[in-house]
C-alpha cells in the first residue's frame, strides 16, 4: 500500500467512527437485550382511596376536590380546583396533578366531610383517605 492510501484509509475511518459514535449514544440499549429502550414521559397522576367506617368500606360516588394554588412570577397567583368522583372501588384517579402542597376535600352522603393539606411528593402518589360517620343528631 502507499503512502496515501493508508493516508485515505485513515480518513475514513475516523469519519466513519466520528460518524457512528453519537448514534450509538444517543439510543440507549435496554440491559437484557439488544433493543433501544423508549422513554416515555411521566406524568403526574395522584391516585386517591377513599374509605369509611370500622370496616374500612370503599366509599363510592364521593366527591373529591384538589385545590392548590399555582404560582406566577408576573401576575397574581392563580387558585386552581380539581373535581373528581370515586368509582366503585372507592378509587379517584386526579390527573396533572401538582407537586408540593395540596389540599384535599372529600364530600359523601351519609360520611362526615374530609379536609387537609398534604404534600405530594411523588409523581404516582397514593394517598388513603377514611371518613367517619357524622354524629348522631337526637
Amino acid at each position: 500500500m502507499t503512502p496515501k492510501t493508508i493516508a485515505s484509509f485513515a480518513l475514513v475511518c475516523i469519519v466513519f467512527a466520528a460518524g457512528a459514535a453519537p448514534a450509538q449514544a444517543q439510543t440507549p440499549a435496554t440491559p437484557d437485550s439488544g433493543t433501544p429502550a423508549k422513554t416515555t414521559p411521566q406524568s403526574n397522576r395522584v391516585r386517591i382511596e377513599v374509605t369509611g367506617g370500622d370496616a374500612d368500606t370503599p366509599v363510592e360516588n364521593a366527591s373529591v376536590y384538589l385545590k392548590y394554588v399555582e404560582e406566577r412570577k408576573l401576575r397574581k397567583d392563580k387558585k386552581i380546583e380539581l373535581n373528581v368522583k370515586t368509582n366503585r372501588e372507592g378509587v379517584a384517579h386526579v390527573p396533572d396533578a401538582p407537586l408540593g402542597k395540596v389540599l384535599i376535600q372529600v364530600i359523601a352522603e351519609g360520611w362526615k366531610t374530609y379536609g387537609k393539606w398534604i404534600e405530594i411528593t411523588e409523581p404516582r402518589q397514593i394517598i388513603k383517605v377514611k371518613l367517619e360517620k357524622p354524629p348522631r343528631w337526637y
